[in-house]
């Protein structure tokens, strides 16, 4: 990771955290069930640790 290693990941950052294309990333936000983001200008920006909540309620759910 880049810069967002220590503070908010971008979205490719994130996709690529998460072994998902950036297409797949949006739409799993798009339909709401994807991890927290905040948006920074006109930036969709994650932290790790929202990343690994989300893995971690998935995992939990199947």
């Amino acid at each position: 990771m880049a810069d967002g290693a220590k503070g908010l990941w971008s979205h490719e950052e994130a996709a690529a955290y998460l072994g998902l294309s950036e297409q797949t990333l949006y739409f799993i936000n798009h339909k709401g069930k994807g991890p927290k983001s905040y948006k920074v200008g006109k930036y969709r920006r994650y932290r790790k640790a929202d990343i690994d909540a989300w893995l971690e309620t998935e995992c939990a759910a199947k």
